[in-house]
Order: structure tokens, then sequence, then C-alpha cells
């Protein structure tokens, strides 16, 4: 099982957030039970050193580091700093994985790989990944222009591959959980359920949104560019959407850079920023505390397997 690999009581993962994560909320899952997570983004290697130092203050339980390597100028640094730092695990997302897991795994670090494909799955175990993070083009943030779903990725890679899998996006609560261990997934990855949280350090304008989605709530941008992106509604997201085919490749990164999504999530201003947001977002009623969540989504995976058994004892298969 993936809680005994990775030392953890649920297998319940942070998606890695980017610039916004932050120490308090990792830790607070690590607390839980979970896997908390630190995300590089585009952040240097000192303050993503610095943010490391601060989770180790508040928990002494596992957490990891997502490292994009395609967006990160400073990888690098930030793989030997996950080695000086003793990371016990390292995610790898946004670029090839090969060169940089033998490193990793040589210093008894496990590495999990985030993949939208199966080709990317069967590379990414064929280069040693320990565990692999299947992600739809549901979840937050930034996805791979395959636009590939949760429900069909999941199935297709758990028959392909002899490694744990582990889901993400459109997951936010037991049944979610419940559906993708039935289709071949040992645990679950969350990223936007967490930011409506108790503890979650961003701006109340941010949760009030999650909190107030309609199914219809998020919106994809960036395809003109080969740069896809899911993010909540806002009056910014609908002016990038309406600018984006005429603006250059560089000045669409520059709408889109982590500067302007801090100034939507950290400040809650969605007409100078945005706030990335996963499709599941609708379905989020409740600002729950980490732990308290951990347990509700624990708590209906159990409850949802149960009922489904007897649903499926009705019926008689020769």
């Amino acid at each position: 099982m993936i809680t005994e690999r990775l030392n953890i009581q649920y297998p319940i993962i942070q998606g890695g957030m980017g610039n916004s994560s932050d120490p308090i909320l990792a830790a607070s899952i690590s607390e839980a039970g979970g896997l908390g997570t630190i995300g590089c983004g585009t952040d240097s290697a000192d303050t993503v050193r610095e943010k490391i130092k601060e989770t180790k203050r508040r928990t002494a339980m596992p957490f990891s580091l997502n490292i994009p390597l395609s967006m990160n100028e400073e990888k690098e640094q930030l793989l030997a700093l996950a080695i000086d730092e003793r990371i016990p695990i390292v995610s790898l997302s946004a670029g090839n994985p090969k060169a940089y897991i033998p490193v990793l795994k040589r210093h008894g670090i496990i590495v999990l790989c985030v993949v939208a494909s199966l080709k990317q799955a069967i590379k990414a175990e064929a280069a040693g990944a320990d565990i692999l993070v299947v992600e739809g083009f549901e979840a937050a943030g930034i996805n791979a222009s395959t636009e590939m779903t949760t429900l069909t990725l999941v199935p297709l890679i758990c028959e392909r591959v002899g490694i744990p899998v582990v889901a993400a996006g459109g997951i936010a609560d037991g049944r979610g959980l419940a559906a993708v261990v039935m289709l071949g997934a040992a645990g679950i990855q969350m990223g936007t359920r967490f930011i409506a949280t108790k503890e979650a350090p961003y701006s109340t304008k941010y949760k009030e949104k999650l909190l107030l989605a309609a199914d219809d709530a998020t919106v994809i941008v960036g395809r003109s560019h080969g740069q896809v992106r899911r993010i909540l509604k806002g009056s910014y997201a609908e002016r990038l959407l309406q600018n984006e085919s005429r603006l250059s490749l560089h000045h669409y990164k520059q709408w889109t850079s982590e500067e302007i999504h801090r100034i939507g999530a950290m400040e809650g201003d969605d007409d100078r920023g945005f706030m990335n947001g996963g499709q599941i977002a609708g379905i989020i009623n409740d600002l729950p505390s980490v732990q308290d969540l951990l347990h509700q989504v624990m708590k209906e995976a159990q409850e949802t397997m149960r009922v489904k058994q007897s649903w499926f004892d009705a019926f008689s298969v020769n």
C-alpha cells in the first residue's frame, strides 16, 4: 500500500500548487495523516529552502517537494536542495523526469511522477518512478494539451504499469476516492479541495468563490498557445480569454504568471489576477479543518463502498 511506502496514514496527497503552496497547509495535511506538499513553481531555491524549513518547524511527519521541471530555471538547485534537506518524497512534473529519477533514488528519495498520458506513464515507470500521479485535465492549473480525463486515464494506465497509481483531477470527496480505487488507483491527489479548508492561507474571496461555485465555474485558457490551464471564472479570466489569441506566447505567459495568480489567490483580486480551480469546485460546500476533511473523505469512501456492494449483491450474474 502507498500509505506504508510513504509512511502516511491515509492515501491522500496534496497537489503541488506551485508558488502558492504554503508550509502551514502542507504541514497541516501531513499532521492530519495525508502527504503535504511544497510546490516549487517558479520560486528560487532560496525561497523553497525557507518554505521547507518552515514546514519542518511545523511537522515531523513526511512531506513532499514538487518540482515542475520545465517551469523552474533552478531545477538542478532544487534537486540538490531536496537531497540536502533530506526530503523523503519528491514529485516531478511538467517535463521529462528520466535524467533526474536516478539521482534522487541514489539518495533514498521516493519519486512520484505526474503523468497525463499512457505514453508518459510507461516512460516514467521505465525510468524508475516509484509511484505515478495520473492527472486528468479536470484538475486546476496547468494541464497537458492532450486533455485526457481522469476516468479514462486511470484504468488505462493501471492496466499497463506495475507500480502504484494515484489519481488526480476531479476528486474532492470520499465518493471520488472510492471511484478511482475501483478503477485501480491506490490513492488520490487533491489540490482545489484543500484550498477550501480552515488552515489554507488563501484569500477569503478565493474560498468564497469555491463555496459558491456552480458546475460551470471553471474555464480553460491557453489552448491557442498550447498552454492549457484551468482557472475559476472572473473578470480577469474573461479578459484573458478575449485577448489570448492576439497575444504572443511571451505576453500570454506574462498574463498567466505566478505573480498574477498570487494577486488572485492571495489578495482575492479577481479583476487584476486569476485563481486556479478544478472542475470539482462545484461540489465544494463547506470549509472544514484539514483533519476533519481527511476523516470525512475516508469515512465517506468506506460508506460508499459498503452501500454499493449491497447494490451489486442484488444482481445475479451467471
